[in-house]
């Protein structure tokens, strides 16, 4: 089973408006409330192409029952601690540029941290746990270190989608999976990149650090699959682009969706980016009819072999 994690989740109100003027009454023209947070959009990729998911983390009050009932809606399952604070509304505010107000997380108790853990530790040998996102302030530093200690007890494998030092300490760990873009790689080593080949050293040296697979996405280049044979490198599907927002978590959907079942790191990092692109060109996540037109256009390319 793939389990999901998401600590801090949140409502995206999605807000658009002509001729923002600031200091003045404004109408929006429209707006939409999406469940938010990089686990739960995992998830909703995952039912899009037919692999079921189990989403945690953390809910509270009425905006976690909006977020709760949504998914329920979709039929995708869900083990979410309850906290006494609500969870967080996250405002995007689209206009002649986008403006994003995030919430603030609740306060995490040392109840709910210990009611998380106990549903983790339902998790067996050969699940898959997908950790992702920020961690709300309250919890404390190294929270992903210790339900990486618990996935390890369990024997279960992890991906991990977040920055700085959780990754770096999730390394050593060997994680099935890590996805940083590639600024994020250059921030995480303090360097600059200006070509693909001065990428390729540093996704080899998360491999080398212990991840057993890696995907930098480089947005308008494409993405690069890192596994122990070699480089690989995907095609750039063109479409406008409508959102930004859940297309890396979209491409982690697709890759550990069809790796869980065939192993198979190249389909896998096929369907990811047939994935990721297709929520990159719609206004929402991307639907399992966007998903199969694109999967077709979707070529891979081997840079190097090792």
């Amino acid at each position: 089973m793939i389990y999901t994690m998401t600590l801090n989740p949140s409502i995206d109100y999605i807000v658009r408006v002509t001729d923002l003027t600031l200091g003045a009454l404004n109408r929006m023209d429209e707006d939409l409330k999406l469940p938010g947070g990089k686990g739960i959009n995992v998830s909703r990729i995952l039912k899009r192409i037919d692999k079921q998911s189990v989403a945690l983390g953390f809910l509270g009050g009425f905006t976690g029952t909006y977020i709760s009932n949504w998914l329920s809606n979709e039929e995708i399952r869900s083990q979410f601690t309850q906290t006494n604070g609500d969870t967080r509304i996250n405002i995007k505010l689209k206009s002649d540029t986008e403006t994003e107000i995030n919430g603030l997380g609740p306060v995490i108790s040392e109840e709910e941290i210990a009611s998380l853990k106990a549903t983790l530790s339902e998790i067996k040998k050969g699940d898959i746990v997908i950790l992702s996102g920020s961690t709300p302030a309250s919890l404390p530093k190294g929270f992903y270190q210790e339900l990486i200690h618990q996935i390890d007890v369990k024997e279960a494998e992890f991906v991990i989608d977040t920055t700085g030092e959780d990754l770096l300490h999730a390394l050593c760990h060997h994680p099935l999976l890590v996805k940083p873009n590639n600024h994020e790689l250059a921030e995480l080593y303090h360097t600059k990149f200006s070509s693909i080949e001065e990428i390729i050293p540093y996704g080899r040296k998360l491999l080398e650090s212990g991840a057993q697979h890696a995907i930098i996405s480089m947005a308008g280049d494409g993405a690069l699959l890192f596994t122990p044979q070699g480089v690989y490198q995907s095609n750039v599907l063109k479409r406008p682009l409508k959102n930004s927002v859940g297309a890396g978590d979209s491409m982690i959907a697709g890759f550990i969706g069809i790796y869980e079942e065939t192993k198979n790191p190249i389909e896998a990092f096929k369907w990811g980016v047939a994935c990721g692109s297709a929520t990159a060109f719609s206004d929402d996540l991307a639907s399992k009819e966007r998903i199969d037109e694109l999967l077709s256009e979707v070529t891979i390319t081997q840079l190097q072999s090792f």
